[in-house]
């Protein structure tokens, strides 16, 4: 898999996440996640989006991208050159057998428990997409129930704006 990180500035206006979604519908891209966010800027949102470019080129995407309405600046992440990460909420039941299994892989991952009930756990973690998953499969020994995860937001290294 030829797995991209898009960082897309757009203006922060109705109508704008359809457009870019229709348009991937349209072309028949996938979207692997997508995390939207307002900027520093209250005038400009941030669309990271991770597409699987093996079946069209990152090119290819990031030109129709560009030739959007309300979209400002698409820039295709370098993954040696950005922060990337994603936030986890896990819903574990709580078996007395299980419960310190579960602490253990919280503290190693470096998470924390956001609510207990005699019934269940849920964790918070945050990390790249395969610490994610990592957790993910672990837990899922341990009872996992249900889960959400934010997609990627991410940022280029160094001084330069993504």
């Amino acid at each position: 898999m030829s797995q991209h990180t898009l960082s897309v500035l757009v203006e922060n206006k109705p109508g704008v996440l359809s457009r870019i979604a229709g348009m991937f519908t349209r072309r028949g891209y996938n979207i692997d996640s997508l995390a939207v966010s307002p900027t520093e800027d209250d005038h400009r949102s941030r669309m990271t989006i991770t597409v699987d470019a093996s079946r069209f080129p990152v090119e290819q995407i990031t030109k129709q991208l560009d030739k959007l309405i309300n979209v400002i600046k698409v820039r295709d992440l370098d993954p040696g050159n950005m922060v990337a990460r994603e936030l986890g909420l896990f819903k574990v039941t709580t078996r007395e057998a299980s419960r310190a299994d579960v602490l253990a892989l919280v503290d190693i991952f470096r998470g924390e428990i956001v609510d207990v009930t005699s019934e269940s756990m849920i964790v918070l973690a945050t990390g790249t997409t395969a610490e994610l998953e990592n957790l993910e499969e672990l837990l899922r020994h341990s009872g996992l129930v249900e889960m959400v995860r934010t997609g990627v937001v991410a940022l280029a290294r160094g001084g330069s704006t993504t």
